[in-house]
């Protein structure tokens, strides 16, 4: 089977979005790109509403990704948890495809398989999950009521980074605001193995305004999308620089 590289969209919102691009829709088109989308709604009392937990699951949904709806205080355990479940909920369905190459309609996913079968293709799961490569951008939403819980939200960027790097996979990290100061979207910091700068950046943020998740998870697909593209330019060019030199 081969390694590859995990794309994950993560969004950390309070509410629900108001203006712009369908964010549901749109994370069904990062899911086409294989980038999976999780959702966690920040709440400080009981008040996330209905319309916002309906988005938030919708999201989820749509993007093949995982949602959880969490008090601030439990947001750094919460990051953590939902990157791991979305990595391994990716893996079993890459897992469960390939089953069904190789064993066609007899047994098309694992929970058709013996017990012991199963044990051993979770253990197969597992040992992906440690040594992927993982690619996660991280969509932070800066509208009026974050405010006071972004301090919490580095946090919990910075505990993420930090238990990601045990992995032996290589990770790397990008991360958008929506809104910006001057546009719908705006790109904080580009991919990057560490998120240990946030701890200067987030400090000077300011929040305020509308929450236009849509247009947000839109961008980030295609920030997804240049780099693969750029990637490949990056080989072209070295081809060509090969066949030049005659190497």
């Amino acid at each position: 089977m081969k390694k590859g590289t995990l794309k994950q969209m993560l969004v950390i919102t309070d509410g629900g979005s108001n203006t712009g691009e369908d964010p549901i829709a749109m994370a069904a088109l990062a899911k086409e790109q294989g980038i999976s989308v999780n959702v966690i709604g920040v709440m400080e009392e009981d008040v996330i509403d209905e319309q916002s937990q309906n988005e938030i699951e919708g999201i989820a949904a749509s993007g093949g990704g995982v949602s959880q709806i969490v008090y601030v205080k439990q947001l750094s355990q919460t990051v953590q948890m939902v990157t791991r479940q979305a990595m391994t909920q990716t893996l079993q369905g890459v897992v469960n495809k390939e089953l069904q190459q190789i064993l066609g309609a007899s047994a098309s996913k694992m929970e058709d398989l013996p017990p012991e079968k199963r044990g051993e293709i979770m253990e197969v799961v597992d040992e992906l999950g440690e040594t992927v490569d993982l690619e996660i951008l991280i969509l932070v939403d800066m509208s009026g009521s974050m405010k006071s819980k972004l301090p919490t939200v580095k946090e919990a960027l910075l505990d993420l980074s930090l238990s990601l790097n045990a992995r032996i996979g290589y990770n790397q990290f990008s991360v958008f605001l929506f809104p910006g100061k001057k546009k719908d979207v705006e790109k904080l910091m580009d991919w990057n193995p560490k998120l240990e700068s946030l701890s200067t950046i987030f400090p000077k943020l300011t929040a305020g305004g509308i929450t236009p998740t849509g247009p947000a998870i839109k961008a980030a697909t295609n920030h997804f999308v240049q780099k693969k593209r750029s990637l490949r330019g990056m080989l072209r060019s070295d081809e060509h620089y090969n066949e030049e030199s005659g190497m």
